[in-house]
């Protein structure tokens, strides 16, 4: 992560994405801008068609993409990084049975947000996000957990080349 003492990360908040389509080319390069602070994490074109074409995320409406596809988007970027395809899906459905998209993504970014803070050292502890506590929820903060503390110690052994 560049810098991560001196700024704080924060996705977009869903009303915040784009809502008008996006093409391919257009979303990777939104997916990348909003995830730069991590250097570990890339995005292609190809990684997003093949995410459309196993069903992770639903095939663009006249090659564009909605905010609800783009919030999608980024939950699976950041959670294939510790989760494999099979697991990523059931989570992935676990989020369509329990919340919206749009519900979903802003607990996401709000507790990405908290993690990120905390494991790299920009706050005391973790902050409760949210009201309810659901077995949901804990795999969720779970999951960023994983995908924090990888990021951590890939900015680490970076800084020391």
């Amino acid at each position: 992560m560049n810098q991560p003492a001196d700024q704080s990360f924060r996705l977009p908040a869903y009303q915040e994405l784009p809502a008008m389509g996006l093409y391919l080319k257009q979303v990777v390069t939104y997916l990348q801008t909003c995830l730069a602070p991590f250097d570990n994490v890339k995005v292609t074109s190809s990684m997003v068609s093949n995410y459309v074409k196993h069903h992770l995320v639903k095939r663009p409406d006249h090659k564009l993409y909605s905010r609800e596809q783009i919030a999608q988007l980024l939950f699976i970027v950041i959670a294939k990084n510790v989760l494999d395809q099979d697991n990523l899906r059931k989570a992935i459905q676990i989020q369509e049975e329990t919340y919206s998209t749009e519900v979903a993504y802003n607990y996401f970014a709000a507790e990405l947000a908290n993690v990120v803070a905390y494991v790299f050292g920009n706050q005391k502890g973790l902050k409760e996000v949210g009201h309810d506590h659901t077995k949901q929820k804990t795999m969720l903060r779970n999951v960023i957990m994983a995908f924090a503390y990888r990021a951590y110690l890939y900015n680490y052994f970076a800084s020391l080349n």
